[in-house]
């Protein structure tokens, strides 16, 4: 009887090391397959960079950023382009990131649950997946033909602003989730309004979550070039908008929100659909300042947010 249960335990003990030796070996498989994936990934972006750098980094320079457009590859530049970008960015993240966190913080903290809320919540996730063409589409009708808005850089701005709302929300959403209950109830604990909660305690805490959405929504939209197509945006312009300043007062001016604009994916399209190889070079060296300025956008992003983090003691 005991050699019986003996040998039972053994066996039990033995298909127990063979089933943990199979799961180490489906793990450390696993490991291996998720870091050549990543290698990979890596390694076509290294090569896309690598190729687009050797195309254009011998037409980078101050000439070529403070240049208007021209027919001539060796005389044109980017700098109605590079502004223009610069531009709309603002005003898309003035348009997005008021109205997304405000609606985050409303569904999350103040609106009550039902079956209105729940819509809402669906509508959003629907159209963080919407094309970003049909923004264009519903832009064109709204602004420009409805409230007569132009082909502006306010056009512009409104459109990447719908864009990437949807981003910002549901981004601003997740952030402000991960906040504790602990950290609200405390504050209700010391006699803390709901608002005062919310504006001291919850966005403090979250703001980490709230950058890196606003990083993310801001990256789409500097690199898109089919809805500021749709409403306007044109290829080709050798003059600079109206400077945001006057001489008299308010000393304020806002002229320059319905000037024509360009943008750096539409320059660079309108030179890669030219013959000459020369302008597809300028096109290659548009490419890596608007990859520059990404970067830039987002470092400036990170910077913050690693100060919001620092902030926050447990």
């Amino acid at each position: 009887m005991r050699l019986k249960n003996g040998i039972a335990k053994y066996i039990k003990s033995t298909a127990l090391q063979r089933r943990i030796m199979r799961r180490k070996a489906l793990d450390r498989f696993f490991a291996f397959e998720g870091l050549f994936v990543m290698g990979v990934a890596l390694l076509v972006l290294f090569a896309l960079v690598g190729q687009l750098a050797a195309d254009g980094a011998g037409r980078l320079s101050w000439q070529f950023l403070t240049s208007f457009p021209s027919r001539f590859p060796a005389q044109a530049g980017i700098l109605t382009a590079w502004i223009g970008t610069l531009l709309v960015m603002l005003l898309t993240a003035l348009t997005a990131v008021p109205l997304g966190i405000g609606a985050a913080i409303y569904l999350e903290e103040y609106a009550a649950k039902s079956w209105l809320t729940e819509v809402i919540e669906i509508n959003i996730a629907n159209l963080a997946g919407v094309p970003s063409i049909v923004y264009g589409l519903m832009a064109l009708g709204l602004l420009v033909y409805e409230l007569h808005l132009g082909q502006s850089f306010l056009t512009a701005g409104l459109t990447l602003g719908m864009l990437i709302l949807p981003m910002v929300i549901i981004a601003t959403r997740e952030a402000i989730r991960s906040v504790p209950p602990a950290v609200r109830e405390a504050a209700y604990a010391l006699g803390a309004t709901k608002w005062q909660t919310v504006r001291d305690h919850v966005l403090p805490y979250s703001m980490g979550g709230i950058l890196t959405g606003m990083i993310l929504a801001l990256s789409r939209a500097v690199g898109e070039t089919a809805p500021l197509i749709t409403v306007g945006a044109l290829s080709f312009i050798a003059f600079l908008p109206h400077p945001p300043w006057q001489e008299t007062f308010p000393f304020v001016s806002f002229e320059w929100l319905f000037d024509p604009f360009t943008v750096m994916p539409i320059q660079m399209f309108n030179w890669v659909s030219r013959p000459q190889d020369e302008f597809h070079v300028n096109a290659a060296a548009a490419g890596l300042i608007l990859l520059v300025m990404s970067l830039a956008m987002n470092a400036v992003a990170i910077v913050i947010r690693a100060r919001f983090r620092k902030r926050i003691h447990w």
